[in-house]
């Protein structure tokens, strides 16, 4: 069994794709855009225009592959109830990587000392994905 997130960035998803590869070396394994479906969309899922907007993409992070899609282009996505945990080598990646991912985004928890890890910090970037960025004990 496997468990992968999902992301639906609703209308931003290659941008995001771009920001996740700037920021921590995202590499894209597979883009579709709606308007290179094998079947015509259902009438209604893909709004006016929307044809070249990412219909399902994966990218990995890491050892990590996580899907996305611009979903129905709405241009407001909500990413609620869940955060990605990224797990990096050391306290100066920590750094590096809490600065990347939040540029343009909003501290939640300023990376630091804590208990369980020599720094840990929470954000939220700018597409409002939740990352929790911890060094490895």
């Amino acid at each position: 069994m496997l468990v992968q997130p999902y992301l639906f960035f609703e209308g931003r998803c290659e941008e995001a794709m771009e920001f996740y590869r700037r920021a921590v070396g995202a590499q894209v394994e597979m883009l579709i855009r709606y308007k290179d479906s094998p079947e015509p969309a259902r009438p209604g899922v893909v709004p006016t225009g929307g044809e070249d907007k990412v219909m399902h993409a994966s990218f990995r992070i890491g050892d990590t592959t996580l899907m996305a899609s611009d979903g129905h282009c709405s241009g407001q996505a909500a990413f609620q109830g869940f955060s990605l945990s990224l797990t990096v080598a050391d306290e100066a990646e920590v750094g590096r990587v809490f600065a990347a991912l939040g540029d343009g985004g909003k501290v939640i928890m300023p990376a630091a000392k804590a208990f369980f890890s020599p720094r840990f910090g929470m954000l939220a970037d700018k597409f409002g994905v939740t990352w929790m960025i911890i060094a490895r004990v």
